[in-house]
C-alpha cells in the first residue's frame, strides 16, 4: 500500500503528477494554477528542489515578484551552481528596477553557463 503523506491523503505518486500538471499549467500560460498545485507539493516535500525553481517560474510568470524571488533565492541556497536560476533571479530584479543586483546574477549566470541569452544579458561590455 502507498504510504500516505499527512492528511491530505496524498501519495507520492500524486504529488509527481501534481508537479508534472504544473508543468503543463505554466506551459499552458496559468501560472496561478501551477502555484496551486505546487503549494501542496511543496508542502509535503519542502526539500524538493525542482520543484521550488518550477513555482519560482510559476510566480515570475504570475508577476508575483517578491514570491519568485524568494523560491529563486532558495534554490541558490541549495544549488549555488545553477545557472538558470541565477539568470531567473536577476530577471526578477530587473522587473522591479533593482538593476545593481540583477547585473550580480546576470552575470554570475553567464559565468556559470557560456549560454548566449546570459551572456548577452549579463553586459559584461558595459
Amino acid at each position: 500500500m502507498p504510504e500516505i503523506s499527512g492528511s491530505t491523503g496524498r501519495t507520492p505518486e500524486t504529488h509527481v503528477i501534481d508537479f508534472r500538471a504544473a508543468e503543463q499549467l505554466l506551459a499552458a500560460r496559468d501560472p496561478r494554477g501551477a502555484v496551486k498545485l505546487l503549494d501542496g507539493v511543496i508542502a509535503a516535500h519542502p526539500e524538493n528542489t525542482a520543484a521550488r525553481l518550477l513555482r519560482a517560474r510559476a510566480f515570475f510568470a504570475a508577476a508575483q515578484l517578491r514570491p519568485a524571488e524568494l523560491e529563486f533565492t532558495i534554490v541558490l541556497e541549495r544549488e549555488p551552481d545553477n545557472a538558470f536560476a541565477h539568470f531567473a533571479l536577476a530577471r526578477t530584479y530587473e522587473r522591479q528596477g533593482r538593476d545593481e543586483q540583477a547585473v550580480r546574477h546576470f552575470r554570475l549566470a553567464a559565468a556559470l553557463d557560456p549560454n548566449p541569452q546570459y551572456r548577452r544579458a549579463a553586459r559584461f561590455d558595459a
